[in-house]
This record gives structure tokens, C-alpha cells and sequence, in this order.
């Protein structure tokens, strides 16, 4: 039977009596279930059980699925507008690059994009010191509440994130492209960790293999930290994230539309409608 994820969420649903240990610390409890547990990988749900033997409570064990998460990465209101209505977009992510190309003001596009989609939206710092991303920060928090603000992965970049996250802002720290970088993110208590798959392939290395050693250290250790793909330049790069079991993956809209479309779909629908058509009924 297929082992689905579970949500991550506060130590605050736990009960009192509850021992909490630190990785069932991330799953749902409601009401008299004393706590939910699960996984992707068999070695990882051993992990889970033993904690379950630990608590004497295996009868109570539950599955609860989370939903992979997609963002879309562009600062292009019309193609974020169609995309939304659609159901499936969670989130955007920009960057300078993407507002460059947009052709607008800042904080006149940011704050059309966060009307959009009530999921996380990244907007970008671009101060490189810790006192200035501060006051940048500052800034784009007053843009919306679903703003998450992005900051670069350098030493005055964590302790901004560290700062903000503390503070309760939503934190994403991109620009990773290491196992090492992505555990200082966590420790750092970023709310997304964003390691580029498709320029880390662009150099030689392997993007996916980043993300599975990302996803195994975290849960070595239950950070909370998500695991956002970023960089994703194909539907195969979109397949091995979700296989690999990241949080979410950020894409152009036209990577996210491509997942729709296969050959043999369009084959499909073709031969139906010409059958179709032959019956002389409509519907």
C-alpha cells in the first residue's frame, strides 16, 4: 500500500501529556489520536515506527497526506492569473531577473501578484549586508501579508533570516546549491530552502542528487524547513522532486503547463471526438 506524507505542523497540536519527540513534533494530532505518522521511503517509516513502539501507541498511528506544493516562477500577472484559476497554483516565487524582465515597478507588481494567490509570494532583497536587508525586509512586509521575503545564501543572508523568521516572516534563502548550505538554512529557521537544480546541472553536478541529500538530512532531524525546487527547467526535473519528496518546486508557467501534455492525450482526444462526431449526437 502506497505510504503517503504527512503535514507538518506545530508542537502546539500536541497534547501535554504527549512526549515530543522532535520529528512526530511535525505531524498533525486531532482530538483523541494521539499522534500521526508516515512516510515516503520504507527505511524512513522503520524510523517512525520505532517511535511509535517508543510511546506504546502503535494502534493509533494514522495517515495523513500532504500535497506537493507548486509555485509558479514569474513575475507575469497574466500568466499567474491563468494559472490560478485553474486550482493548482500554490504559490509565486520572482527575483530580480523576473521584475527586470516584467518591465514594472516593484512594488506595484509584487503587490498586484499577492492579490492573486493567497499562497506564499517571494520577493527578493537585493542589500548584501545584514542592516540593509533588514530595512529592505521592513519594506516588503508592509507590500502584503502573504509575502515571503527571499534572501540570499551568504552569512549576512542567514542572519537575516534568522532575525525575520524569529519574527514570524516567512523566510526563503535561495541561491543553494550544497547539502551544507541547505543545513544552515534549516538551522537558520528558514520557512523555504531554494537549491537551483537546473544551473547545479548547467556545471556538471547532479540538481536531483542535491535534493535527495537535502530531504535526507532533514529528516534526520525533522526540520521544518521546506525543500523548494527551484531552477526546474522540465516535466523530468518536476517528476524526480515530487519522487525524491520535496515540499514544493517552482517553475515558469510553461514548464507547469507542459505537464499536461503527452502525445498520446492528444492522440486520445483526437480519435474520441472523430468517433464522436460519426454518431451524429451531441451531448
Amino acid at each position: 500500500m502506497p505510504i503517503p506524507w504527512l503535514a507538518p505542523v506545530t508542537t502546539a497540536t500536541f497534547p501535554s501529556s504527549l512526549p515530543k519527540f522532535p520529528i512526530l513534533s511535525r505531524f498533525v494530532v486531532s482530538g483523541a489520536i494521539s499522534f500521526v505518522a508516515g512516510c515516503q521511503p520504507a527505511a524512513r517509516w522503520a524510523w517512525y515506527w520505532r517511535q511509535a513502539v517508543a510511546l506504546g501507541r502503535t494502534t493509533q498511528l494514522i495517515w495523513a497526506a500532504a500535497i506537493m506544493k507548486f509555485f509558479a516562477d514569474t513575475a507575469d500577472t497574466a500568466d499567474i492569473t491563468e494559472l490560478a484559476a485553474t486550482g493548482l497554483l500554490d504559490g509565486v516565487t520572482t527575483n530580480p531577473s523576473l521584475i527586470m524582465k516584467s518591465g514594472r515597478d516593484f512594488h506595484e507588481v509584487t503587490r498586484e501578484i499577492c492579490g492573486l494567490i493567497d499562497g506564499p509570494v517571494s520577493a527578493e532583497v537585493v542589500a548584501l549586508d545584514h542592516p540593509g536587508m533588514m530595512r529592505e525586509a521592513d519594506a516588503l512586509r508592509k507590500i502584503a501579508d502573504n509575502v515571503c521575503v527571499k534572501v540570499p545564501m551568504t552569512i549576512d543572508g542567514l542572519k537575516t533570516c534568522k532575525a525575520l523568521t524569529s519574527d514570524g516572516t516567512m523566510v526563503n534563502v535561495t541561491l543553494c546549491f550544497s547539502a551544507n548550505q541547505a543545513l544552515l538554512a534549516a538551522k537558520a529557521g528558514a520557512t523555504f530552502v531554494s537549491p537551483f537544480v537546473g544551473r547545479h546541472d548547467d556545471n556538471g553536478f547532479d540538481g536531483m542528487a542535491l535534493i535527495a541529500d537535502i530531504r535526507l538530512i532533514y529528516d534526520n532531524y525533522a526540520f521544518p524547513t521546506e525543500i523548494l525546487v527551484a531552477s526546474v527547467r522540465h516535466g523530468i526535473h518536476v517528476l524526480e522532486a515530487a519522487k525524491i519528496g520535496a515540499d514544493v518546486m517552482t517553475a515558469p508557467p510553461a514548464v507547469i503547463r507542459g505537464l499536461v501534455k503527452h502525445v498520446l492525450t492528444d492522440k486520445g482526444i483526437e480519435g474520441f471526438l472523430a468517433d464522436w462526431a460519426k454518431t451524429g449526437q451531441s451531448i
